[in-house]
């Protein structure tokens, strides 16, 4: 596909902080159009799989509907107040976007380097070229437009938001319902884990606090983290605050090397992830790692050779297979017989593995809740200023699907499934029409599914932040008035 620019057409928090580009992903046919209910309340189905199976044949995604989006429902007010962070005015100028077009059904063309003066010719642009996706870059040093006649010394990244990029491709070793692009309901459950994880430590740890998390459209979720302090992390102190939140989890052989003394932050996330690991994980309701014999022996073959040795894994099968015992309590029992094994009366006295072979074993259990919860992050998206990560309130041209804001307080009912469409918006528009008028005086947002999420954005996030920055530049101003006499 060519490329093209515009011009041419485990440390803590305190040491962490002291201091690319992605192609876009091969086309695939799209999924079937969802009936108008709210992500967060609607009746969950397990049974639902969002796949990319060329026999779907319902429509989700075509140049007159995203016309109509790009027309009438695309956010630009809200991303230009965002983006523009009320600094100066040259500040959204000298932020990089590209654009991924689509001329033909056949051909695709990736544009990097634009950028635009203000809202209107960012708003005409968009409009113009109709893109199939946006993706949003770092503030320059200069117009990203005019980089060709720069030189490197003179055009570089300036800042950009902290970004996270969390894919279920990531959990195909640990999923057991759905691999690649498919998802469904059981699988989804790792984003809400990883969301949880990550949210906390990035407030508790790093102190952040303006912050916004979005579906990525099809099987992910994206965080952007704006505080100016989070903006301006060299690529350093970026990659230092990505692998804070890393375990080296790609290796299912290699021991996570997990000591009884666990890292705060580790305790905190295994707080929250253990009960989501016998809700979400070890049943059938979940990934079904314990509800049968050909799964519970599976994870048996994880334990340290030395508690094989002693008999651990056969007197647990034995244990299970001669009675029915749920899941949950399978764990419970498998937890207990470690205990058991590495600990007497609560107080570890001579045991029969030496020292480091029964810490191994003694931390078994938290491993493996963390293999089976742990997020998985996209480390390079985070680590580097230049990074592009897909613009908020795009629509997936895979699904059809908005990716809009998610609420952290409501995460256990989000339900991908039941995200606006792109068929699904531009009908309610037209249902509108005919039941209230044209109602000029409403914004075209509102008169569809996409209202809670709109409103969420600005309620949550960006006018507290619009706020919260407002009052950083009247304290400046009063500091600057007083330093100078001026009052």
């Amino acid at each position: 596909m060519p490329a093209l620019t515009e011009s041419n057409a485990q440390k803590r928090p305190a040491d962490v902080m002291a201091d690319v580009m992605e192609k876009p992903p091969p086309r695939s046919s799209s999924t079937p159009i969802t009936p108008s209910i709210n992500p967060y309340n609607a009746p969950k189905t397990k049974s639902a799989v969002i796949t990319s199976s060329k026999t779907q044949n319902a429509v989700v995604f075509t140049p007159e509907l995203l016309r109509v989006y790009y027309d009438r429902l695309f956010p630009y007010e809200m991303m230009y107040d965002w983006l523009s962070y009320g600094v100066t005015k040259d500040f959204f100028c000298r932020r990089e976007w590209s654009f991924t077009i689509q001329p033909t059904p056949e051909d695709e063309i990736y544009i990097r380097y634009q950028s635009f003066k203000d809202l209107p010719e960012f708003k005409s642009a968009v409009i113009k070229r109709q893109p199939n996706k946006i993706d949003i870059g770092a503030v320059f040093t200069h117009q990203p437009k005019d980089h060709n006649n720069l030189s490197k010394e003179v055009f570089h990244t300036e800042e950009r938001e902290l970004v996270f990029d969390i894919d279920l491709t990531d959990y195909d070793g640990v999923r057991t319902c759905c691999s690649g692009a498919n998802i469904c309901n059981k699988c989804w459950k790792y984003m809400n884990m990883a969301i949880k994880v990550m949210d906390e430590g990035l407030k508790t740890d790093f102190g952040f606090n303006n912050m916004v998390w979005f579906y990525s459209g099809r099987r992910g979720v994206h965080c952007w983290v704006c505080d100016e302090s989070a903006r301006t992390l060299s690529n350093d102190a970026r990659a230092a605050v990505a692998t804070y939140f890393e375990l080296p989890l790609e290796n299912e052989e290699k021991s996570l090397d997990l000591t009884s003394n666990l890292h705060p932050m580790l305790a905190r996330s295994l707080s929250v992830l253990e009960p989501m690991f016998l809700s979400d994980i070890v049943g059938d309701n979940g990934m079904g790692i314990l509800t049968n014999q050909e799964q519970w022996v599976k994870l048996l073959k994880t334990l340290p050779e030395e508690a094989r040795k002693a008999g651990i894994a056969a007197e647990m099968d034995k244990e299970w297979s001669k009675r029915d015992i749920s899941p949950e309590e399978k764990w419970k029992m498998l937890k207990g017989r470690i205990e058991k094994e590495t600990k007497k009366e609560g107080v570890k006295k001579q045991r029969k593995f030496k020292g480091d072979e029964n810490e191994r074993l003694e931390m078994w259990p938290i491993e493996t809740v963390f293999r089976h919860t742990y997020p998985r992050l996209d480390i390079n998206v985070s680590k580097m200023q230049n990074h592009l990560l897909k613009s908020p309130f795009c629509v997936h041209p895979k699904t059809g699907r908005v990716c809009i804001p998610m609420d952290v307080k409501k995460i256990d009912s989000f339900d991908p499934f039941n995200v606006p469409t792109l068929p699904q918006i531009v009908s309610e528009l037209e249902s509108y029409a005919k039941e209230n008028g044209e109602a000029k005086n409403v914004p075209d947002w509102q008169k569809t599914s996409l209202k809670e999420s709109m409103q969420f954005f600005l309620k949550t996030f960006l006018n507290p932040m619009k706020n919260e920055q407002r009052k950083m530049r009247m304290e400046e101003k009063a500091k600057e008035e007083a330093f100078t006499g001026d009052f």
